[in-house]
């Protein structure tokens, strides 16, 4: 195939089994798992063990499971203190970059991936992936606080997953509420098929990189404004619409110029995301918990929604999973530079998965180009090129 493709589009880079989207229904499946139904009934470390196992675990499987990763949260005082030197004004998506790829300093586990030998009795995958799973929540909390001045909150065995983040985070007594609404956005956010920065997992991984450069890889891909970080540009979005009465011609004025409009469309889904579905009914359900209070930006948002039904709709373009969870995050007073980390920790398990997925079938990558240069031709002396020399 020598066609040249923008983006790879349509492209298939590889074989998996972990996840499937159909865009004309809207559908998005885990291992043939509906994202309704696993939002409604599961948990995130269910999920995420989902994902690297292949079906649901058992009550003993999970359990197992879930203490490995309370048993991991802890990281070695070294990396804490290169926290604490790296600029508090820098963006949280490039100090857990960097601090994942510093694990690599301070945990062994590189050889196993050339050296079977070396890793005779140990289960590596296994044993990477819950200590990589376990620690990035703990990173994101962490710089939370360091960035202000403070040391961080330490971390809890006796809390779940979301439960915990959430103590590390705030200082506090988690709300059991707001761990349940983050619970249900880490599941909505573990995996989305092969996106730019499950690409660059598959790519680092078939280089036999280590796991921590993988992930630091993944990381790095998410941080864009058309990935990960469209979250974030939302809200500034929809503070700039300010009024619901002004979404309809800001949008013809958006249109007119080309312009992006952030959080809307998907290359893959033709209808409304089902992630957006799933974060607008949590977004409705804590304002109940408000008495009903009804966010300024959630009044812009439906008002946008509502007119770029009419205008976009029949393009196939609707909200998708990044429309709604700023605006979610926002409520839980979570600062909007956070938004795109705790995307990251949610992705982990996705990416961990398709690592698992391309070491057992590994080639490395190596695609080919559509050349655009000149021909092979003569060298010119530099007394032949003209310009001041003559």
């Amino acid at each position: 195939m020598n066609e040249y493709l923008p983006g790879l589009e349509g492209v298939p880079a590889t074989r998996s089994n972990i996840s499937f989207i159909d865009g004309e229904q809207g559908l998005l499946a885990y291992r043939g798992y509906s994202i309704e139904d696993l939002a409604e009934n599961s948990t995130f470390e269910e999920a995420a063990l989902l994902l690297l196992d292949g079906d649901l675990p058992t009550a003993d499987e999970l359990a197992v499971f879930d203490d490995q990763l309370r048993r991991n949260r802890r990281v070695k005082f070294n990396i804490r203190e290169m926290m604490k030197h790296l600029p508090p004004s820098g963006h949280p998506m490039d100090m857990l970059q960097s601090a994942v790829a510093s694990l690599g300093m301070f945990y062994a586990g590189r050889e196993c991936l050339t050296d079977a030998d070396a890793c005779e009795g140990l289960d590596y995958v296994h044993e990477m992936t819950v200590k990589i799973l376990a620690r990035m929540p703990v990173f994101v909390t962490m710089w939370e606080h360091i960035r202000k001045g403070y040391d961080p909150v330490p971390p809890r065995t006796d809390l779940g997953f979301a439960e915990n983040f959430l103590h590390m985070f705030t200082g506090e007594e988690p709300d059991p509420f707001l761990a349940r609404i983050l619970d249900v956005c880490l599941i909505l956010h573990a995996e989305h098929t092969i996106n730019a920065s499950t690409f660059a997992t598959l790519v680092t991984s078939s280089t036999l990189a280590s796991p921590y450069a993988v992930m630091s890889a993944s990381i790095g891909t998410l941080a864009g404004p058309l990935h990960g970080g469209a979250n974030e540009r939302v809200l500034d979005m929809l503070d700039d619409i300010g009024e619901p009465s002004r979404a309809r011609t800001w949008l013809d004025r958006k249109l007119e110029r080309k312009e992006k409009i952030w959080g809307m469309g998907h290359r893959e889904y033709k209808v409304k995301d089902p992630r957006a579905n799933i974060l607008q009914r949590l977004v409705m359900e804590f304002m109940e918990r408000r008495q009903g209070h009804v966010s300024k930006r959630m009044e812009v948002a439906l008002a946008l929604e509502e007119a770029a039904a009419e205008r976009l709709g029949p393009k196939g373009v609707y909200p998708n999973v990044d429309y709604y969870s700023g605006i979610l995050y926002d409520m839980m007073d979570i600062p909007v530079d956070q938004f795109t980390p705790i995307f990251a920790v949610s992705r982990t398990a996705g990416w961990l998965a398709h690592w698992r997925e391309q070491l057992g079938d590994n080639r490395i990558f190596r695609p080919t180009q559509v050349y655009t240069g000149e021909p092979v031709r003569p060298y010119r002396p530099m007394a032949e090129r003209g310009g001041q020399g003559e």
